[in-house]
């Protein structure tokens, strides 16, 4: 179905990245409307973190073109990254600085109130701690330190590399609020989920990859029962 520029989130047209003489992405095309949480699943390898980070302007493509609600990743990269919220699995924190100094940053790098720190890390969990070197954090802490971080800049569009690596029950169920407001305020997601059982509450339309290629989506009703996704997305269960 083709949809006008202002009702997709992502329009990427034959999107094409080399390393070398690799081609790690081979002509990816998607479309991903506003309002929708689409899961991105393959082996590893297949270019997912890869696609991630084209649209989020930390590397450039080969060929190809893409655009964030209307905004080109190659031509308006500063609009792109006001509106895309990237979730690595690399938190990407100061270490030497206090969770509160390093929220307060985001928030004043993002032209957000510094007083949405407080409240971020308030809601996920680290408020009693707000005040220490997250050098010493654990890997879960550290992965709510990044959730508070997209608290701050409340983008139009997730990107999330693997969300749910290190998060417990409480942390899961969390994030997937977080993902809900944001579909609910007509943004969208695009989540690289290894559990698949994690993403099943938010996801309604699914991707895979595979060396490389994009294979056509399935549309799967929102928290159905893991077992109806399996053969869908040709899966025989958690990636590994």
């Amino acid at each position: 179905m083709n949809h006008s520029t202002n009702d997709l989130a992502i329009d990427a047209r034959m999107l094409a990245r080399r390393f070398g003489a690799q081609w790690v992405l081979r002509g990816v095309s998607l479309e991903l409307r506003s309002g929708v949480a689409a899961g991105l699943v393959g082996a590893n390898g297949s270019g997912k973190s890869t696609l991630l980070r084209l649209l989020c302007t930390l590397l450039r493509p080969t060929a190809g073109t893409a655009s964030i609600f209307g905004a080109d990743i190659a031509s308006e990269p500063d609009r792109v990254r006001e509106l895309v919220g990237f979730f690595s699995p690399v938190p990407g924190v100061y270490e030497d600085l206090t969770a509160m100094e390093n929220i307060r940053f985001a928030a004043t790098m993002l032209g957000r109130p510094a007083g949405s720190a407080a409240s971020a890390l308030e809601r996920t969990g680290l408020a009693s701690v707000s005040n220490e070197r997250v050098r010493g954090f654990s890997s879960g802490m550290l992965r709510r330190l990044s959730l508070a971080r997209l608290l701050v800049h409340r983008p139009r569009l997730l990107l999330l590399d693997e969300p749910y690596n290190n998060f417990d029950a409480p942390g899961t169920a969390l994030l997937n609020d977080v993902i809900r407001e944001t579909l609910a305020f007509g943004g969208s997601a695009l989540i690289v989920v290894h559990d698949v059982a994690s993403a099943m509450p938010v996801v309604n339309e699914w991707f895979s990859l595979t060396g490389g290629k994009m294979s056509p989506s399935a549309a799967i009703p929102v928290g159905s029962p893991s077992p109806s996704i399996i053969p869908a997305l040709g899966m025989s269960g958690v990636l590994h």
